[in-house]
């Protein structure tokens, strides 16, 4: 079989459950990603294991699977990351987080960060790589996600310090005075774990989504709290939020004493990041 024709193939094959655009998508990544395949007109042969992989992929996503974790990495600010089930899928709306953090530094400063969450560690190794003056701390609570999260440090060359930690035991909380603090903490009510996408539901870790009823906020007020007493003066928050509670946090900072309280929208007008000054 041609590559082209291997290439058709699988768009064709693809399209009647995602439509064209996706399929279209899909087939560059995998093309590029898994078989380094450039040309998708090329005349070469696809040879019977390659031929072997792009099935075993097809099948994996009819199953519903992300196509990050079939492929084991995703993209994020122009950098790969190694992923699976361990850590959730970098998204785009958390790329924009990144960058206004970024604008927001004085680069004659050196700063320490501190990431709380921080899954596959992109949010950290991103900030580093394009500030390589940062000091850079994130934590998680889960081991396997500091795994893949040192890792990413070591394939992307950054130097982050990863530690274990469970920021809602203030008896763990990390002794350290930073100067900004990030997080994209667990948001998503269980009540409402209908309403997410059944590959997220199906796939992504429930400890980095989901949190109980009785208080959805849990995660941003204790974060605050700490962010309150630990950062330096002047020091910044920043927040990825849900876009329907997001005022909610605004009023949240108000009253643990943040100031210069900034709510932004991403790039599909939503509501979905919030900044504040201890």
């Amino acid at each position: 079989m041609e590559i082209a024709t291997a290439y058709q193939n699988f768009i064709d094959t693809t399209k009647e459950t995602c439509g064209d655009r996706e399929a279209i998508s899909l087939a560059r990544i995998i093309f590029e990603d898994v078989f380094g395949i450039t040309n998708f007109q090329r005349k070469d042969n696809f040879d019977a294991s390659k031929q072997t992989r792009l099935s075993e992929i097809h099948v994996a996503l009819e199953k519903g699977e992300p196509i990050q974790y079939v492929l084991g990495q995703a993209d994020f600010y122009g950098l790969k990351f190694k992923v699976n089930e361990s850590v959730l899928i970098p998204r785009p709306e958390t790329e924009e987080l990144v960058k206004w953090i970024l604008d927001s530094l004085n680069f004659e400063k050196n700063y320490k960060v501190l990431d709380i969450g921080t899954g596959s560690g992109c949010i950290p190794i991103t900030l580093k790589k394009a500030n390589h003056s940062l000091g850079v701390y994130a934590c998680d609570i889960s081991p396997a996600a500091i795994d893949i999260a040192r890792t990413n440090a070591t394939n992307n060359n950054s130097e982050v310090y990863f530690f274990q930690t469970d920021i809602l035991d203030e008896s763990k909380w990390p002794d350290l005075n930073p100067d900004i603090i990030v997080s994209n903490p667990p948001y998503i009510p269980r009540s409402e774990m209908d309403k997410v996408g059944e590959s997220v539901r199906k796939y992504e870790p429930e400890l980095a989504l989901y949190v109980d009823d009785a208080d959805p906020l849990l995660f941003y007020r204790k974060i605050a709290e700490f962010a309150k007493k630990n950062l330096n003066p002047e020091g910044q928050l920043f927040f990825e939020v849900n876009e329907y509670n997001a005022k909610e946090i605004v009023n949240l900072l108000a009253t643990a004493g943040f100031s210069k309280i900034r709510l932004k929208k991403d790039m599909q007008d939503k509501d979905r990041m919030v900044c504040g000054v201890a």
